[in-house]
């Protein structure tokens, strides 16, 4: 029973994760980031979000990116509840009776269903094996033995057949599955941020404009366990006074692999034509690599300013100097 709410209290958890994401982000509707995808529904995306279940990592990964967000961050979260998921599964064989229990038993944790329930055209969460996408694909034989299992087989063994791509604008995961701060090499500083869909500022007329990097350019080299002060100068472009903003961690901030930071960073009042210094105080881990740790502006409300705008953000070389 106490696994069972532990269970339930880590998809919860992982359900929160998203929906803060999706709010960091101007809670776009749930439509609008299926058009985004192109390759999951807007029911798949909401279901992502009640906690009733932990969503595939797949579709995890398609929730993650339409947010402009990195899924690498968000996989050893998503390691913990699927590996709590598949415990409960493992040493209680009647606490998930139903197909996405069994499915996520399985598979862990990856969505076997084939049709979305909605006003949409049907679409399927698993799709046919395709070069070079980037995510895991299901092969056929393994769907069918899934769905024996399913059906009530009594013991199946099932190999797993993906097609693993990549993605080299984004951080990887290191070989254990789980993000760190060696998550992307040196080698790959800067990272290559693209653009993400267009959208009006929060308030009609505000814009910002990125000046500099006055501290810690990137791919500046610093020591592991050191403090030191990150500033950026922005411009106010627009004609919105700034009274209240703040910059928001998108990124994990409490990973001892990761570069920590406070996750509401204040700026200044600021009004329209005036260029604003944001200071906050970074510490490296002890672990070395990249650390790419990216920002939103926010209002006074928390609401995200400009969500058609990239991040704000720093990358730093943790090492010996």
């Amino acid at each position: 029973m106490d696994d069972t709410r532990a269970r339930a209290e880590m998809i919860e958890d992982f359900a929160e994760a998203l929906r803060d994401l999706r709010n960091a982000v101007g809670n776009p509707p749930f439509r609008e980031m299926s058009g985004r995808s192109g390759a999951i529904s807007h029911t798949t995306l909401h279901e992502a979000t009640k906690g009733n279940r932990l969503p595939s990592w797949e579709t995890t990964v398609e929730f993650v990116k339409v947010c402009d967000a990195d899924p690498a961050a968000y996989r050893e979260r998503w390691e913990a509840a699927n590996l709590a998921v598949r415990s409960v599964s493992a040493g209680s064989p009647s606490a998930d009776r139903s197909a996405d229990g069994l499915a996520a038993s399985v598979t862990g944790g990856v969505d076997l269903r084939t049709v979305e329930i909605g006003s949409e055209t049907p679409a399927p969460d698993v799709q046919p094996p395709r070069p070079s996408s980037g995510r895991l694909w299901l092969s056929r034989p393994v769907a069918l033995v899934a769905a024996a299992v399913i059906l009530g087989a009594a013991a199946v063994i099932v190999v797993v057949t993906v097609n693993r791509g990549s993605e080299p604008s984004r951080p990887s995961t290191n070989p254990t599955g789980s993000p760190s701060i060696a998550a992307a090499a040196p080698a790959e500083c800067p990272v290559r941020v693209t653009n993400p869909p267009w959208a009006p500022p929060l308030h009609k007329g505000d814009a910002a404009v990125f000046v500099e990097d006055v501290t810690l350019a990137d791919c500046t080299r610093v020591a592991p366990g050191k403090t030191m002060p990150k500033v950026w100068r922005l411009k106010n472009a627009g004609n919105v006074p700034w009274k209240g903003y703040s910059l928001r961690r998108l990124d994990p901030t409490q990973r001892a692999d990761h570069c920590q930071t406070i996750s509401d960073v204040p700026i200044e009042d600021t009004e329209p034509g005036e260029t604003v210094d944001i200071r906050t105080d970074v510490t490296t881990p002890r672990k070395p690599g990249l650390c790419y740790v990216r920002f939103k502006m926010v209002d006074a409300s928390g609401t995200v300013a400009f969500p058609g705008s990239r991040p704000i953000n720093f990358q730093i070389i943790v090492g010996e100097l």
